[in-house]
């Protein structure tokens, strides 16, 4: 990896590391390393670049709330607002915990998107109507209920070569 102002330039290993460690963070830089043919303290050397420059931002556990015992919905909110507080509107849904992602898009207007996740019904509509709707800026709210997940990945796989 080489740093050209303030952007990160990654080799082929870099990419080839990042991949094995989205596949499975658990490997060790032994077991990486024995994959791509190079040294462990190559591979931790890398990775802890990677790491110190934002490129890896964190590692965690994945849990699938269902086999978990984890009662919970899930939701999506389109939520259109007044152009001048989309931004302000977007950091502050970011700062829910009940919020999992905040992004924006825009087709015929600006609107912002969020993925929510609630123990049931009634607390989804409880915090919407007093947590979201009051935000200074929003207009209208559209939700959506998630009733059957057909592929689900926290992260994707920006290295591996597609089909």
């Amino acid at each position: 990896m080489k740093i050209k102002g303030k952007e990160a330039i990654l080799d082929e290993l870099d990419r080839e590391i990042l991949t094995q460690l989205q596949e499975n963070a658990k490997q060790t830089y032994t077991e990486i390393g024995n994959k791509l043919k190079v040294a462990h303290s190559t591979v931790y050397d890398r990775t802890r670049r990677m790491e110190e420059n934002g490129i890896i931002k964190k590692y965690e556990a994945v849990v699938d709330p269902e086999k978990a015992g984890i009662q919970q919905i899930t939701a999506l909110m389109t939520i259109h607002t007044d152009p001048k507080e989309s931004e302000s509107i977007a950091e502050r849904l970011s700062r829910f915990e009940e919020i999992l992602e905040v992004s924006t898009s825009f087709s015929e207007e600006l609107v912002i998107n969020a993925k929510v996740v609630s123990k049931n019904q009634t607390e989804l509509h409880s915090f919407i109507a007093k947590s979201i709707a009051p935000l200074p800026g929003i207009l209208r709210i559209r939700t959506s209920i998630i009733t059957k997940k057909y592929k689900e990945e926290k992260s994707q796989l920006i290295f591996k070569e597609r089909l």
